[in-house]
């Protein structure tokens, strides 16, 4: 549950990707899902019925998911403006780290990908990046020890 009443932030392609995500595990997966179960109940003995046990956990895994979407798609609040003066949410980023470039998206956490270099505006440096401009330097703390990242463009 979101009890702090905060809305979370997508951009509009993480809203349709999660959409997406619900329509397919609603309509497609849970209807198969359920149909699985149905036959291997019909299997007979339930107790040594790995079939039926397997299936089982999946229809609940699934249903988790769906009531866990319906949670965020309830919630949600998609970030459809930013200007290119200040890095926000949807910013496409282009950063000097270690004497190369290196470009990212902050994104909401929920659409958060890094290895598409999809970085959560709540993340150590999607947070640090958050309000910055053009020329600005930020320092993140790394597992690695300190990075000093430079914002050399915003989209």
């Amino acid at each position: 549950m979101n009890m702090n009443n905060t809305k979370i932030v997508v951009t509009q392609e993480g809203l349709d990707t999660l959409k997406a995500e619900y329509d397919e595990l609603l309509n497609i997966k849970r209807p198969a899902a359920v149909t699985r179960l149905a036959t291997a109940r019909e299997q007979g003995d339930l107790s040594e019925n790995s079939e039926y046990t397997d299936a089982k956990q999946n229809l609940s895994f699934i249903d988790g998911r769906i009531a866990e979407l319906e949670m965020v798609l309830h919630d949600v609040k998609v970030v459809t403006t930013h200007t290119k003066d200040l890095v926000d949410v949807g910013s496409k980023v282009t950063l000097h780290i270690n004497g190369r470039k290196e470009a990212f998206t902050v994104v909401g956490e929920w659409e958060a990908d890094p290895a598409s270099k999809k970085i959560s505006h709540e993340s150590p440096l999607g947070k640090a990046l958050l309000g910055k401009k053009v020329g600005e330097k930020v320092e993140v703390e790394a597992p690695a020890g300190k990075i000093l990242y430079k914002v050399l463009g915003i989209e």
